[in-house]
Protein backbone atom coordinates (compact mmCIF):
# COMPACT_ATOMS: atom_id res chain seq x y z
CA UNK A 1 0.00 0.00 0.00
CA UNK A 2 1.20 3.58 -1.12
CA UNK A 3 1.74 5.81 2.03
CA UNK A 4 -1.30 8.36 2.85
CA UNK A 5 -3.11 10.55 5.10
CA UNK A 6 -7.12 10.54 4.43
CA UNK A 7 -10.13 11.95 6.14
CA UNK A 8 -13.44 11.07 6.73
CA UNK A 9 -16.38 12.72 7.68
CA UNK A 10 -19.53 11.67 8.84
CA UNK A 11 -22.05 12.52 11.95
CA UNK A 12 -19.98 15.71 12.54
CA UNK A 13 -16.59 13.28 13.34
CA UNK A 14 -13.49 13.76 11.20
CA UNK A 15 -11.65 10.82 10.86
CA UNK A 16 -8.13 11.41 10.16
CA UNK A 17 -5.71 8.30 9.46
CA UNK A 18 -2.43 8.56 8.37
CA UNK A 19 -0.70 5.40 7.13
CA UNK A 20 2.92 3.83 6.36
CA UNK A 21 4.00 0.93 5.43
CA UNK A 22 7.90 1.49 8.06
CA UNK A 23 5.61 0.96 11.19
CA UNK A 24 3.45 4.42 10.32
CA UNK A 25 6.48 6.10 10.54
CA UNK A 26 6.14 9.69 8.59
CA UNK A 27 8.10 11.30 6.11
CA UNK A 28 8.18 15.14 5.81
CA UNK A 29 5.73 15.32 2.85
CA UNK A 30 3.62 12.87 4.78
CA UNK A 31 3.79 15.43 7.74
CA UNK A 32 3.21 18.27 5.50
CA UNK A 33 -0.41 16.15 4.34
CA UNK A 34 -0.90 15.59 8.07
CA UNK A 35 -0.75 19.23 9.75
CA UNK A 36 -2.61 20.61 6.64
CA UNK A 37 -5.68 17.66 7.01
CA UNK A 38 -5.75 19.00 10.70
CA UNK A 39 -5.66 22.28 10.11
CA UNK A 40 -8.67 22.25 6.97
CA UNK A 41 -10.59 20.17 9.78
CA UNK A 42 -10.28 22.48 12.36
CA UNK A 43 -12.01 24.98 10.32
CA UNK A 44 -14.58 22.97 8.54
CA UNK A 45 -18.08 23.77 9.65
CA UNK A 46 -19.57 20.06 9.23
CA UNK A 47 -16.63 18.52 11.77
CA UNK A 48 -17.21 19.26 15.46
CA UNK A 49 -14.75 16.44 16.80
CA UNK A 50 -11.77 15.04 15.28
CA UNK A 51 -10.28 11.43 15.66
CA UNK A 52 -6.60 10.84 15.10
CA UNK A 53 -5.59 7.36 14.46
CA UNK A 54 -3.17 5.31 12.23
CA UNK A 55 -3.48 2.52 9.72
CA UNK A 56 -2.50 -1.02 10.66
CA UNK A 57 -3.43 -2.67 13.52
CA UNK A 58 -0.03 -2.97 14.92
CA UNK A 59 2.50 0.77 15.39
CA UNK A 60 0.63 4.15 16.11
CA UNK A 61 3.50 5.82 14.61
CA UNK A 62 7.80 4.61 14.46
CA UNK A 63 8.35 8.35 14.22
CA UNK A 64 10.08 10.35 11.78
CA UNK A 65 11.42 8.58 8.49
CA UNK A 66 14.73 6.90 9.20
CA UNK A 67 16.33 7.21 5.64
CA UNK A 68 15.55 11.01 5.53
CA UNK A 69 16.91 11.25 9.06
CA UNK A 70 20.45 9.72 7.76
CA UNK A 71 20.30 11.69 4.54
CA UNK A 72 20.43 14.98 5.98
CA UNK A 73 23.93 16.41 5.30
CA UNK A 74 23.21 20.31 6.20
CA UNK A 75 21.84 21.87 8.71
CA UNK A 76 18.74 24.29 6.89
CA UNK A 77 17.75 19.99 5.42
CA UNK A 78 18.22 18.85 9.43
CA UNK A 79 16.11 22.12 10.39
CA UNK A 80 13.05 21.79 7.64
CA UNK A 81 13.44 17.84 8.70
CA UNK A 82 12.60 18.14 12.29
CA UNK A 83 9.95 20.99 11.82
CA UNK A 84 7.53 18.69 10.39
CA UNK A 85 6.43 17.60 13.84
CA UNK A 86 6.78 20.97 14.86
CA UNK A 87 3.99 21.71 12.46
CA UNK A 88 1.74 18.63 13.19
CA UNK A 89 1.93 19.56 17.06
CA UNK A 90 1.21 23.23 16.47
CA UNK A 91 -2.21 22.59 14.22
CA UNK A 92 -3.33 20.47 16.67
CA UNK A 93 -2.61 22.70 19.48
CA UNK A 94 -4.18 25.84 17.27
CA UNK A 95 -7.11 23.50 15.91
CA UNK A 96 -10.63 24.75 17.34
CA UNK A 97 -11.93 21.02 17.86
CA UNK A 98 -11.45 18.18 20.38
CA UNK A 99 -8.84 16.28 18.60
CA UNK A 100 -9.10 12.23 20.36
CA UNK A 101 -5.88 10.00 19.86
CA UNK A 102 -6.87 6.76 18.90
CA UNK A 103 -3.49 4.40 19.50
CA UNK A 104 -3.35 0.69 18.18
CA UNK A 105 0.02 -0.36 18.84
CA UNK A 106 3.43 1.49 20.15
CA UNK A 107 4.29 4.64 19.40
CA UNK A 108 8.16 6.24 19.47
CA UNK A 109 9.64 9.24 19.60
CA UNK A 110 7.33 12.03 17.51
CA UNK A 111 4.61 9.52 17.43
CA UNK A 112 4.82 10.25 21.46
CA UNK A 113 4.46 13.83 20.49
CA UNK A 114 1.35 13.44 18.55
CA UNK A 115 -0.74 11.34 20.90
CA UNK A 116 0.80 13.68 23.58
CA UNK A 117 -0.91 16.81 21.60
CA UNK A 118 -4.36 15.46 21.44
CA UNK A 119 -6.65 16.60 23.78
CA UNK A 120 -8.01 12.77 24.66
CA UNK A 121 -6.07 9.91 24.01
CA UNK A 122 -6.72 6.26 24.30
CA UNK A 123 -5.38 3.50 23.40
CA UNK A 124 -4.83 -0.33 24.03
CA UNK A 125 -2.50 -2.38 26.28
CA UNK A 126 -0.04 -2.53 23.48
CA UNK A 127 0.57 1.06 23.18
CA UNK A 128 3.60 1.02 24.77
CA UNK A 129 5.92 4.15 24.04
CA UNK A 130 9.49 5.27 23.96
CA UNK A 131 11.86 7.71 23.02
CA UNK A 132 14.86 6.87 21.19
CA UNK A 133 16.08 10.11 20.46
CA UNK A 134 19.23 10.66 22.94
CA UNK A 135 20.60 7.07 22.10
CA UNK A 136 21.21 8.08 18.50
CA UNK A 137 22.98 11.67 19.88
CA UNK A 138 20.09 14.20 19.45
CA UNK A 139 17.06 14.44 22.26
CA UNK A 140 13.30 14.65 21.99
CA UNK A 141 13.95 18.71 21.68
CA UNK A 142 10.67 19.67 19.85
CA UNK A 143 8.46 16.83 21.13
CA UNK A 144 9.18 17.81 24.77
CA UNK A 145 6.89 20.69 25.37
CA UNK A 146 3.81 18.75 24.38
CA UNK A 147 4.86 15.70 26.62
CA UNK A 148 5.62 17.91 29.59
CA UNK A 149 2.82 19.63 29.23
CA UNK A 150 0.59 16.48 29.24
CA UNK A 151 2.58 14.11 31.36
CA UNK A 152 4.77 16.47 33.45
CA UNK A 153 8.77 16.85 33.34
CA UNK A 154 9.52 13.91 35.70
CA UNK A 155 7.98 11.37 32.98
CA UNK A 156 9.32 13.49 30.34
CA UNK A 157 12.94 12.57 32.00
CA UNK A 158 12.42 8.91 32.41
CA UNK A 159 11.61 8.64 28.95
CA UNK A 160 13.96 10.70 27.61
CA UNK A 161 16.86 9.31 29.54
CA UNK A 162 15.83 5.37 29.61
CA UNK A 163 16.29 5.70 25.77
CA UNK A 164 16.28 2.18 25.26
CA UNK A 165 13.37 0.82 27.01
CA UNK A 166 9.59 0.86 26.14
CA UNK A 167 7.25 1.76 29.01
CA UNK A 168 4.02 -0.03 28.88
CA UNK A 169 0.93 1.49 28.30
CA UNK A 170 -0.44 1.30 32.01
CA UNK A 171 2.57 3.69 32.95
CA UNK A 172 1.73 5.54 30.27
CA UNK A 173 -1.67 5.92 31.56
CA UNK A 174 -0.95 6.35 35.31
CA UNK A 175 1.64 9.13 33.66
CA UNK A 176 -1.90 10.99 32.21
CA UNK A 177 -0.78 10.25 28.48
CA UNK A 178 -3.74 7.98 28.25
CA UNK A 179 -7.63 8.40 29.57
CA UNK A 180 -7.77 4.94 29.57
CA UNK A 181 -6.31 1.98 28.12
CA UNK A 182 -8.57 -1.38 26.74
CA UNK A 183 -7.88 -4.94 25.77
CA UNK A 184 -8.72 -4.95 22.33
CA UNK A 185 -9.17 -2.31 19.41
CA UNK A 186 -12.49 -3.06 19.06
CA UNK A 187 -13.14 -2.53 22.67
CA UNK A 188 -11.01 0.87 22.22
CA UNK A 189 -12.87 1.83 19.16
CA UNK A 190 -16.42 1.43 20.42
CA UNK A 191 -15.01 3.63 23.28
CA UNK A 192 -13.74 6.07 20.87
CA UNK A 193 -16.87 5.99 18.76
CA UNK A 194 -18.89 6.15 22.15
CA UNK A 195 -17.14 9.03 23.26
CA UNK A 196 -16.84 11.62 19.92
CA UNK A 197 -20.79 10.99 19.57
CA UNK A 198 -21.62 12.29 22.50
CA UNK A 199 -18.89 15.35 22.33
CA UNK A 200 -21.17 16.03 18.71
CA UNK A 201 -23.82 16.37 20.89
CA UNK A 202 -21.97 19.12 22.85
CA UNK A 203 -22.12 23.30 22.46
CA UNK A 204 -19.00 23.60 20.11
CA UNK A 205 -18.15 27.07 20.86
CA UNK A 206 -17.86 25.69 24.92
CA UNK A 207 -15.67 23.09 23.51
CA UNK A 208 -13.58 25.65 21.57
CA UNK A 209 -13.30 27.84 24.50
CA UNK A 210 -12.75 24.79 26.83
CA UNK A 211 -9.90 23.94 23.96
CA UNK A 212 -7.93 27.35 24.34
CA UNK A 213 -8.39 26.90 28.52
CA UNK A 214 -6.35 23.32 28.00
CA UNK A 215 -3.66 24.96 25.47
CA UNK A 216 -3.61 28.23 27.92
CA UNK A 217 0.64 28.99 28.00
CA UNK A 218 1.49 27.87 24.88
CA UNK A 219 1.49 30.87 22.35
CA UNK A 220 5.29 30.94 22.41
CA UNK A 221 5.22 27.46 20.85
CA UNK A 222 5.58 28.43 17.27
CA UNK A 223 8.97 29.98 18.05
CA UNK A 224 9.94 27.33 20.75
CA UNK A 225 9.78 24.32 18.67
CA UNK A 226 11.13 26.22 15.77
CA UNK A 227 14.09 27.00 18.10
CA UNK A 228 13.72 23.69 18.75
CA UNK A 229 14.10 22.12 15.57
CA UNK A 230 17.12 23.98 14.59
CA UNK A 231 19.07 22.52 17.40
CA UNK A 232 17.96 18.95 16.49
CA UNK A 233 18.82 20.53 12.74
CA UNK A 234 22.28 20.50 14.32
CA UNK A 235 22.63 18.04 16.39
CA UNK A 236 21.97 15.32 13.34
CA UNK A 237 25.41 16.63 11.83
CA UNK A 238 27.23 15.57 14.70
CA UNK A 239 30.21 12.93 14.29
CA UNK A 240 28.27 10.88 17.15
CA UNK A 241 24.93 11.28 15.51
CA UNK A 242 26.53 10.56 12.08
CA UNK A 243 28.20 7.32 13.20
CA UNK A 244 25.50 5.84 14.98
CA UNK A 245 23.09 6.71 11.97
CA UNK A 246 25.57 4.05 9.78
CA UNK A 247 24.55 1.44 11.84
CA UNK A 248 21.09 1.68 10.55
CA UNK A 249 21.88 1.67 6.83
Amino acid sequence: MEPYVKQEIQNGIATIEFFHLEQNSLPSYLLSELAATITNAGINDDVKVIILKSGGDRTFCAGASLKELIAINDAQTGEEFFSGFANVINAMRKCPKFIIGRLQGKAVGGGVGIAAATDYCLATQHAAIKLSELKIGIGPFVVSPAISRKMGVSALSQITIDADRFFDAQWAKEKGLYANVFESIKVLDEAILALATSLCSYNPEAMQETKKMFWRGTDDWDTLLAERATISGRLVLSDFTKETLKKFK
